[in-house]
């Protein structure tokens, strides 16, 4: 049986907003409740320790920057959330393009090597270790260890990765893995890496919680979806990877020209220049019309779906027709 949670991004409301659409989540039946961690957009650390507060059971996934936050901040605020939430924080480490680093004049990145050196030293401060640690990306003296005592020794890491060699990463690394699942054609392509990195390593690929990353966009009738899903097209297209592009005809060079438009500020220029095609990168439609979509994610190996996006023309109400329409099929 499949988990379900719902990644709430800025674009659907304000703080108290989506404090208040995570902690209605947990009412609704969801599994799990993430906030996006993007450069210069609401800070996801803040949303998280209020949704911790307010819920009792559903999962709280903590997203990280491996490049504007420094593993021992990494641990200390896992560590902490994890009291808030009494035991219910899982952490993600990686990231799904680098792109967003150039903003900020970082450059030639191995962010593969950062990834694992991260996921090593925030697993050895939580045991309550010293980490006197010494690699290509840290180097830290005796006096690197916790202060206090975390509520639990192994708080569940995440790896979110992109391209196959960092899929296989997330497969030898990470208690569980968050692919980029767009379009929902692609998932046996991207999982399969995963589950191969997790045999490599001597692992069973069963113990991995593979976390499909999808978009959605669903109302009653299906009306206005499809618009909305070309917002999605238009600013995240580029970024995708070129193997899961092929599966539905694709490439990034296609998105190019909706890209210069993006850039300039001319979102209508963009929304014009989506095809009908590239509106395949995220779940659209009816209820039942996303159901069918969600299930070939689910057919390659998915064992939870984190649902992102625009939602819906309503966000607040897809939620619920979500709720209430979708997740008894998968359970």
């Amino acid at each position: 049986m499949a988990k379900f949670g719902i990644r709430l991004l800025d674009d659907v409301g304000m703080p108290r907003d989506l404090v208040a659409m995570g902690v209605e989540a947990e009412t609704l039946g969801y599994d799990s409740v993430w906030y996006p961690h993007d450069t210069f957009r609401l800070n996801s650390w803040v949303l998280t320790s209020a949704t911790a507060q307010a819920t009792e059971r559903v999962q709280i996934f903590a997203r990280t920057n491996l490049y504007t936050t420094d593993p021992c901040e990494i641990a200390t605020y896992i560590a902490t959330l994890d009291w808030l939430s009494n035991g219910r924080a899982n952490l993600s480490i990686g990231l799904h393009t680098t792109d967003m680093l150039s903003w900020l004049g970082i450059n030639d990145v191995d962010v593969q090597r950062r990834t694992r050196e991260t996921t090593e030293i925030v697993r050895r401060l939580l045991k309550g270790e010293v980490v006197a640690y010494h690699g290509a990306e840290f180097n830290w003296t005796e006096k690197a260890f916790l202060r206090f005592k975390p509520l639990r020794e192994e708080v569940p890491i995440y790896v979110c990765p992109f391209g196959e060699s960092y899929l296989e990463l997330s497969g030898e690394l990470g208690d569980g893995s968050l692919p980029m699942v767009a379009p929902p054609d692609s998932a046996e392509v991207l999982i399969e890496p995963i589950l191969r990195g997790a045999r490599k390593a001597g692992r069973d690929p069963k113990e991995l919680d593979i976390v499909a990353f999808v978009w959605i966009s669903v109302s009653e009738d299906g009306s206005q979806t499809k618009e909305q899903m070309k917002d999605v097209a238009a600013y995240f297209g580029h970024y995708l990877d070129r193997p899961a592009l092929a599966t539905i005809d694709l490439t990034p060079e296609d998105f190019v020209p909706v890209l210069r438009h993006v850039l300039a500020g001319d979102m209508p220029g963009a929304r014009a220049l989506v095809t009908d095609n590239m509106l395949n990168l995220g779940i659209h439609g009816t209820p039942e019309e996303c159901i069918r979509q969600l299930e070939r994610v689910v057919e390659a190996g998915a064992t939870h779906i984190s649902l992102g996006g625009p939602m819906g023309p309503n966000p607040r109400e897809a939620v619920r027709l979500i709720a209430r329409r979708v997740l008894p099929y998968f359970r």
